[in-house]
């Protein structure tokens, strides 16, 4: 990215083998290897995104997670499949994350009758499902879990799938920026996530709230990424680290002023990470310096209540030979420091820009970059698929970017409706800015987002917000 100078389930990858299921949509072949034993049939359960072991579900009220189970090859008989609440699950998983998720409460659980994967299929054509409902005083900012232990009848469950958690978010008491929208059948249903990237060395974040929509009064936009802060490389210790400078540090300092508003409309918070023409880089960590360097992240995003990492792979300044602790620059060092993101914080959002080495994610550890991926953005006018990212459906996608410092700009009815009708997930904009003398082209475009995304109009208050920090 150059200097211009609903409810939603996904998969995480974590401790357990993990793999994508094969669905209806084609996202991704599972590693069928992983659940092959000795003893003939065994079976998993995939989540609605087709990803295995873990899922988050954010809850409104109340909300439902289908599990679908799904066996190594066909079945010769009907194989029925249960789970159960089962405490064992959620101490498994604190005790190898080092994490204290607390239970989701049970009498919040309901759980459906058995699926059954029908003689000669490989999955469940009717899922199992878990129907959830808000006990009404969870703390919206917390993760919750529920432990399930998964039993089967008629072939063996896999190992590393007896035990698996749904980590739930109940945000009931709080705002919420998602757009609904009617599909083909009249359905409402969950609209595209709006991306705002946003240049903090010359821009207020506040200037988001300034967009909503007119009909549902929900803001435009549904994730501002701050952009940007810095992997940085120390020689002194040898080690990477995350550098703000004066502007992100500034708006961190003061959070209460310039991110809780925008937290307080339901849009999330990302931290975003560039390098700085140093050694270091997104994707040239070796695999035990992108474990560090996650829980660094880890470790920012607790400090300002973030909700994810976006990684974008500029402006650093490999050297070759390579130096010591360092890799050469490859995608599969960029998409291992996805993987140990997203181990790190399974309840935050993983984001790649499609650029550099952050636009071909690879397997890691025999899981495809859907497990441990949530969102893809293309570069402007470009495009994403699921060859440059294996297992992540279209849902988890977004094409043909907007800049708008530079008047690259593709926001018209047909790229628009084009998207939506495929089922892309995702749209970014990138310096948006309202004090800039092409205000009236960046409102034009939002106002075509909102009209033919989500069949509404902009309304747009014109209080804008300036730099206001030193």
């Amino acid at each position: 990215m150059k200097y211009s100078k609903y409810i939603k389930f996904f998969g995480i990858a974590a401790i357990m083998a993990l793999s994508a299921c094969a669905d209806d949509i084609n996202i991704g072949d599972a590693d069928e290897n992983k659940y092959t034993t000795a003893d003939g049939l065994t079976v998993y359960m995939c989540d609605g995104d087709g990803r295995t072991t873990y899922s988050l579900a954010e809850l409104r009220e109340q909300g439902t997670v289908d599990l679908f189970p799904t066996a190594n090859d066909k079945a010769t008989a009907g194989v029925s499949v249960t789970v159960a609440y089962d405490a064992t699950a959620l101490a498994m998983y604190n005790g190898a994350h080092g994490t204290n998720f607390e239970a989701f409460p049970q009498e919040s659980v309901a759980i459906g009758s058995a699926a059954t994967i029908a003689a000669g299929e490989f999955k469940a054509s009717t899922p199992l499902t878990l129907s959830l409902t808000s006990p009404g005083n969870l703390d919206p900012e917390a993760t919750y879990a529920i432990p399930l232990k998964v039993t089967a009848t008629g072939a063996n469950v896999a190992a590393s799938a007896q035990y698996r958690v749904i980590l739930v978010r109940d945000l009931t008491g709080m705002p919420d920026a998602t757009k609904y929208v009617r599909d083909a059948d009249g359905n409402l249903v969950p609209g595209m996530k709006i991306f705002s990237c946003m240049e903090v060395n010359d821009t207020n974040p506040l200037n988001n709230i300034c967009f909503t929509l007119k009909s549902s009064g929900k803001p435009l936009v549904d994730a501002v990424i701050l952009f940007s802060s810095n992997i940085n490389y120390n020689a002194e210790t040898g080690r990477v680290y995350v550098y703000n400078n004066e502007n992100n540090q500034a708006i961190f300092d003061m959070r209460e002023k310039y991110l809780k508003p925008l937290k307080e409309r339901g849009i999330k918070v990302i931290l975003s990470i560039l390098g700085n023409h140093d050694r270091s880089g997104v994707a040239n960590l070796s695999d035990e310096a992108a474990r560090d360097f996650a829980q660094e992240c880890k470790a920012v995003c607790d400090a300002y209540d973030l909700d994810g990492v976006f990684l974008d792979d500029e402006y650093s300044s490999y050297q070759t030979p390579v130096p010591p602790g360092f890799v050469a620059p490859s995608y599969a060092a960029c998409s291992r420091l996805y993987y140990e993101l997203k181990r790190a914080m399974p309840d935050r959002w993983t984001v790649a820009y499609g650029y550099g080495r952050t636009q071909y994610l690879t397997e890691i550890d025999g899981h495809q970059c859907g497990e441990y991926l949530d969102y893809a953005l293309a570069d402007y006018g470009s495009t994403v698929n699921n060859n440059m990212y294996p297992g992540l459906p279209l849902s988890g996608m977004g094409i043909r970017s907007s800049e708008y410092a530079r008047n690259y700009i593709y926001t018209s009815q047909s790229y628009l409706g084009s998207m939506r009708e495929q089922g892309y997930g995702a749209y970014m904009i990138f310096a948006m800015d309202p004090n800039r003398s092409n205000v009236n082209t960046q409102i034009n475009s939002m106002s075509n987002i909102a009209k033919y995304l989500f069949d509404d109009e902009l309304e747009v208050d014109y209080n804008f917000y300036k730099k206001d920090w030193r």
